[in-house]
């Protein structure tokens, strides 16, 4: 009876899964707070989710773009194993986060901590995606077309909100991921993204060009900066 019970949940797992309804697993899936806005306010965040430009990374060179998405697909791959998919969702994330004026390694340890980078998940307050927006952002500030499951839309309105918070608190991350995450004045919420953002995600900053110097035919050049003399050709 027991095995019967086993196998029976896991076909209701799987159900789940393919039809998208699974809940959530982290404890901490967002449950922002409805707030009143005031129409200034909701016509900027209106404009903000309505722009239809195409996503792009946006980086000095394509050098700095590959090595970026490289570093960060690598990472990914545990959580995303399709490699077109991954990379699809990087460069979504990034030009988001961007547009947003936020570092899209921060959004990733966000998105890590909400959904645990399942594209279908669905909280017990019923916030949904890979950034756990709730329903009622759609009502405020956007249209009924607007589908919180779809890639795009979600780091739309997540990154848009996130923003908001940011300029309500006056840039106080601790207090705008509070307000995100439905959980003001509590650490742990806050606490979990920061640790995501910094051992997971985040770069070593670099105070130089960080593309490579290359030889006189174009190729990257393996000794610069090594402190050895290149090879006689």
């Amino acid at each position: 009876m027991w095995l019967t019970y086993n196998r029976i949940a896991r076909h209701v797992t799987v159900l789940l899964y393919l039809t998208g309804a699974l809940f959530a697993c982290g404890a901490y899936a967002g449950a922002q707070a409805y707030v009143p806005l005031s129409a200034s306010v909701r016509a900027v965040l209106q404009r903000s989710v309505s722009d239809q430009a195409t996503p792009k990374l946006a980086f000095a060179t394509q050098y700095e773009a590959d090595a970026w998405l490289n570093e960060m697909s690598r990472r990914l791959q545990k959580h995303i194993p399709d490699a077109e998919s991954r990379l699809d969702f990087l460069s979504t994330v990034h030009y988001e986060a961007t547009r947003a004026g936020l570092e899209a390694e921060l959004v990733l340890g966000l998105i890590e901590v909400e959904s645990g980078f399942k594209k279908y998940a669905v909280s017990r307050v019923g916030a949904r995606g890979y950034m756990q927006v709730m329903p009622f952002w759609v009502k405020e500030i956007g249209t009924a077309e607007h589908n919180l499951f779809h890639l795009r839309i979600n780091l739309r309105y997540g990154c848009t909100i996130l923003r908001h918070y940011l300029d309500m608190e006056k840039g106080n991350l601790f207090r705008a991921l509070g307000r995100y995450n439905g959980s003001l004045g509590r650490s742990e919420y806050p606490d979990l993204v920061r640790a995501a953002w910094h051992n997971n995600w985040a770069l070593p900053h670099r105070t130089v060009n960080s593309e490579p110097h290359r030889t006189a035919n174009g190729e990257p050049d393996q000794t610069a900066g090594s402190g050895h003399p290149a090879p006689d050709s």
